[in-house]
């Protein structure tokens, strides 16, 4: 007897959860985020920032390319795929795509993606206190 198809049943299916990022120069409170965004289901799939999109988002190049950014955050134990985010305004495509149940996002970011609440489960994360990448890259090249 086949097995029953379960794709069309989200019960049946791991729960994944998707979030995005630059994660350059990683650090403790991208870590601490991606773990609490692992521990939300059973799949964590993350969208790492292109360096156009970068580029365009912050004003500056990231200090790590994007295939290495790909590279170390692929490397993380709890991290189960990641893919290159082309576009903020493609959010909602990449949700369907990789059949996400719930979008893990910083809350620096918070109301910002309501818009897909639709789609999947919304969860804000309190960032980490005093942890900034822009800051440590300051901090570096401050005492270069």
């Amino acid at each position: 007897m086949p097995a029953a198809d379960t794709s069309a049943d989200p019960a049946a299916r791991p729960r994944t959860v998707i979030t995005f990022g630059t994660f350059d120069v990683l650090h403790v409170g991208h870590i601490r985020i991606l773990k609490r965004a692992a521990a939300l289901g059973d799949r964590l799939v993350v969208g790492v920032s292109a360096d156009a999109l970068n580029e365009k988002k912050k004003g500056r190049a990231p200090v790590f390319s994007q295939d290495e950014r790909v590279e170390i955050v692929s490397s993380l134990a709890f991290v189960d795929e990641v893919f290159v985010e082309e576009s903020l305004e493609l959010k909602r495509d990449y949700i369907v795509e990789h059949r996400a149940d719930v979008l893990a996002m910083g809350d620096d970011w918070k109301g910002r993606f309501d818009f897909v609440s639709d789609l999947c489960e919304v969860v804000y994360f309190p960032r980490t206190p005093s942890v900034s990448t822009t800051e440590l890259i300051e901090h570096i090249a401050n005492t270069a």
